[in-house]
């Protein structure tokens, strides 16, 4: 018998921004705790769940790199002075949120300017939007785009004296500076969903992100990815939490804000008495799905294809032995296996071998569980045993 019933609906991601790594979800970043990772081979990425100031794992470090991407950014005075000390010793510190404490952004004498707090709830248009960095950084593309919220905070103001500007968003605004202090450099950017595993996920993006790692430190000491200020964002961020954090450092308008809301309490308990409540209507559910999440639901979704995968793993893989060995990937080729393995110190069977299994991988037009983690082993074993 054939079933009769209701259409199944579509599944809609959880397009919340929660920008922790361990989320796969289109605003987590899993993929880019990822590539932090694989840029930095030689390094385990170490997870940070203290603020600066106490922290006491970083206190000695002189050429490491903390990377840091949250909704917001709050810091106290204590915690600045900290971040700046530890960038003046050499190292590089990347922010990237899309509000920055004022009281950070003061200390370097800069400003930024997000239109999404003048929103005050409402949907902005959704559009094909794009980031790019400067020609000195990313000569091959000239911007990198996707499908949502546009791009739009910026710096309207920054430090000449200490400051450069290495990337613009869609509407030529800075989205992203680094700052000169000491040693070391403190970059700033604005726009975290371009760290997003929705973002980097779609097309070649994820070099976005590539491009950004090729200007730190070559050789850190140490790699951390920071979990304590996203988490810090998720305990003081309630709807619009930033904007009280704004309004509590001063005295008189936080003064305004406890007398406006006891008023409002007090006319509240005085209307229950005289008034009955009003009771709306519940509107029906509606068996529908906005355009705009259907086609982030489908972009998300075509990710999880194993061969797609396995392509961005052998597309980085060539692109490494280009850069660092300057050789033409000739995989067939006895002379390229042989002068691979002289130039990397892998021997020239375990060299074939990877070879072999990326030329089938290449070939293969669907790729199993087991061939993509065969294959990921083996490149990250080659990543490991060269010189």
């Amino acid at each position: 018998m054939m079933q009769v019933g209701c259409k199944p609906k579509s599944r809609i991601p959880d397009l919340r921004e929660s920008y922790s790594s361990r989320d796969s979800k289109p605003f987590g970043t899993y993929v880019a705790k990822q590539l932090l990772q694989t840029g930095f081979p030689d390094n385990y990425v170490q997870v940070v769940t203290k603020a600066f100031d106490i922290n006491e794992t970083i206190a000695y470090d002189t050429s490491s790199v903390y990377f840091s991407v949250s909704r917001n950014l709050y810091i106290d005075e204590k915690g600045t002075n900290a971040v700046l000390d530890y960038v003046y010793n050499g190292n590089t510190v990347f922010f990237s949120a899309s509000n920055i404490d004022t009281g950070f952004l003061n200390k370097i004498f800069c400003t930024m300017f997000n239109p999404e707090l003048l929103w005050l709830g409402t949907m902005p248009d959704y559009s094909r939007t794009s980031t790019r960095l400067i020609n000195a950084i990313s000569s091959s593309k000239d911007s990198f785009s996707y499908f949502y919220k546009p791009f739009q905070s910026y710096f309207p103001e920054i430090n000449d004296r200490y400051c450069r500007v290495i990337g613009y968003n869609a509407f030529g605004k800075p989205n992203c500076i680094v700052f000169f202090w000491g040693k070391g450099k403190l970059f700033l950017h604005s726009d975290p969903r371009a760290f997003s595993n929705y973002f980097l996920l779609k097309e070649d993006n994820y070099k976005y992100m590539q491009y950004l790692m090729q200007v730190m430190n070559a050789s850190p000491q140490h790699v951390y990815w920071d979990d304590y200020y996203v988490k810090l964002n998720h305990r003081k961020q309630s709807g619009n939490g930033f904007g009280l954090n704004e309004l509590f450092k001063y005295p008189p308008l936080e003064m305004s804000f406890w007398l406006l809301l006891a008023l409002l309490l007090l006319f509240i308990l005085f209307s229950m008495k005289r008034k009955q409540r009003q009771i709306k209507l519940a509107k029906p559910n509606l068996n529908s799905s906005v355009a705009f999440t259907e086609t982030i639901a489908r972009l998300y979704l075509q990710k999880h294809d194993n061969k797609n995968i396995a392509d961005k793993m052998i597309t980085y893989f060539n692109e490494f032995i280009r850069n660092n060995y300057f050789l033409h990937i000739n995989a067939g080729s006895s002379d390229f296996i042989s002068s691979l393995s002289r130039k990397s110190g892998v021997s020239e069977e375990k060299t074939a071998i990877l070879l072999n299994a990326i030329d089938h991988a290449n070939k293969s037009a669907t790729i199993d569980d087991y061939q993509l983690l065969s294959l990921n082993e083996q490149i990250q074993e080659f990543y490991k045993k060269r010189k």
